[in-house]
């Protein structure tokens, strides 16, 4: 009987899978739910530091209060796993540092309504018009960082809305010391490794990496919510 009762005892002090479950946030829990994979659990060597979850980003205000997590659609995930290896192939001292990756239409919303009305809305998509490629778990905002996750230059910081993050004059940039070259091969090295797994980059910023078209995306793919 003792032992019954101490086996009883042991059982119950054990996580169930619903404690596990209970510890996700809301919006992860959400994100999960609809099927996007969690970026930590699928590579730990991947660093994560979303940068809507602080308010140090270009709408100036925190988006993500209860989500520190990065997901992505798996078929993303799957791809910036590859990236990493690539990465690591190349420079193992190096890893990819995520900021922003699947975004809920509803952040996206919010988003849009801060910018809608200045100049800073050529770079939001309107959710009107089905938002963007976040909004399906099929984008990454990105950059490099070395073994202690500090960010390695990058010619600007992540999320600065401007030409000096435009990848298309990035020779000249440097010629006119706009940014320095070691910030344009790293820049180089991050498009080469995202490229290589399957990504496209944006021609404006230099950090946005998208999987699928946004053709593709409303047509195949369904809204994170």
């Amino acid at each position: 009987m003792y032992c019954l009762l101490k086996a009883l005892i042991w059982l119950s002090l054990l996580p169930s899978p619903t404690t596990t479950k209970k510890t996700l946030s809301s919006t992860a829990l959400r994100m999960e739910q609809q099927g996007l994979v969690d970026i930590g659990k699928k590579d730990p060597t991947i660093r994560v530091s979303l940068m809507y979850s602080r308010a140090d980003n270009f709408c100036g205000t925190v988006l993500y209060h209860d989500l520190d997590r990065a997901y992505l659609h798996p078929l993303a995930a799957d791809a910036l796993v590859k990236a990493q290896r690539s990465l690591k192939q190349i420079r193992p001292d190096l890893s990819l540092k995520v900021y922003d990756a699947a975004r809920p239409m509803s952040i996206q919303q919010q988003m849009w309504d801060r910018v809608k009305a200045t100049s800073k809305r050529i770079y939001v998509s309107n959710p009107a018009h089905g938002g963007g490629l976040h909004n399906y778990g099929l984008a990454v905002d990105i950059t490099l960082c070395d073994a202690r996750g500090d960010t390695l230059p990058m010619g600007t910081k992540i999320d600065h809305l401007g030409k000096e993050a435009h990848i298309d004059n990035e020779k000249e940039l440097v010629r006119r010391r706009v940014m320095t070259e070691e910030a344009r091969q790293n820049r180089v090295l991050l498009r080469k490794v995202m490229t290589d797994a399957g990504y496209k980059p944006l021609r404006s910023e230099w950090w946005h990496f998208n999987l699928r078209s946004r053709e593709e995306a409303k047509r195949h793919f369904k809204v994170i919510r």
